[in-house]
C-alpha cells in the first residue's frame, strides 16, 4: 500500500520544510479573505526557528517528507494555545489533520500540564469549524475582528487524556 504517516517532534532542521509547507497550505485561507498578508504567509524562518525553540511542535512525516505539523504552547493558568495546523493539500480530509490535533493534545496535557485547549479559525473557515467540533471544540465568544474581511473564532475544549480530565 505505501508506507504510512507518523508524528514525531519538530527537529530544528525541520524549520525549513515547515515553513515552506505552511506556505503553501495556508494559500486557501488568504484566497478565501482576500488577504495575503495574513501571519502564516508573512512568517520569517527565523520566527519559526523560535517557535520550535519556546513550544512544541509536531511535524507529520510521509517517508522523509514533513507533510504536516501543528504548535502549541501552554499559558501559566495551564491554558495550551494550539495554532498552525497545517497538512498538505494531497493529504486533507484523511485524518491527518485531527491526528495532529489529538497528537499535539495529548502532549500538551502530559509534558505541560494543559488544562483546556484553545485555538483560532477564521470566521469562513468551515471545513475547519467542522473538524474542530467534530473533536470536542467549542466556540467561546463572538467572533473578534482581525480586518475588514477577517475574523477569527475562538474555540476551547477542556484537557482529556486517556479517559480522564486533566486536574489543577
Amino acid at each position: 500500500m505505501g508506507m504510512s504517516v507518523t508524528i514525531s517532534t519538530a527537529e530544528h532542521s525541520d524549520a525549513e520544510k515547515i515553513l515552506k509547507l505552511q506556505y503553501l497550505c495556508y494559500q486557501s485561507e488568504a484566497e478565501l479573505y482576500g488577504d495575503y498578508s495574513i501571519e502564516p504567509l508573512t512568517q520569517t524562518l527565523d520566527g519559526l526557528r523560535a517557535e520550535l525553540a519556546e513550544g512544541c511542535v509536531l511535524v507529520a512525516r510521509l517517508g522523509e517528507e514533513v507533510v504536516g505539523s501543528v504548535r502549541g504552547t501552554v499559558d501559566e493558568d495551564g491554558t495550551a494555545r494550539i495554532g498552525k495546523l497545517i497538512v498538505h493539500p494531497r493529504l486533507q480530509r484523511h485524518g491527518l489533520g485531527g491526528r495532529l490535533l489529538s497528537a499535539v493534545e495529548e502532549r500538551l496535557a502530559a509534558e505541560e500540564e494543559a488544562k483546556r485547549y484553545r485555538l483560532f479559525t477564521g470566521h469562513r473557515s468551515q471545513v475547519n469549524l467542522r473538524m474542530y467540533r467534530k473533536l470536542g471544540y467549542e466556540q467561546v465568544g463572538v467572533a473578534e475582528p482581525v480586518s475588514r474581511r477577517l475574523s477569527l473564532v475562538t474555540m476551547e475544549k477542556a484537557a482529556v487524556t486517556a479517559g480522564y480530565a486533566a486536574t489543577a
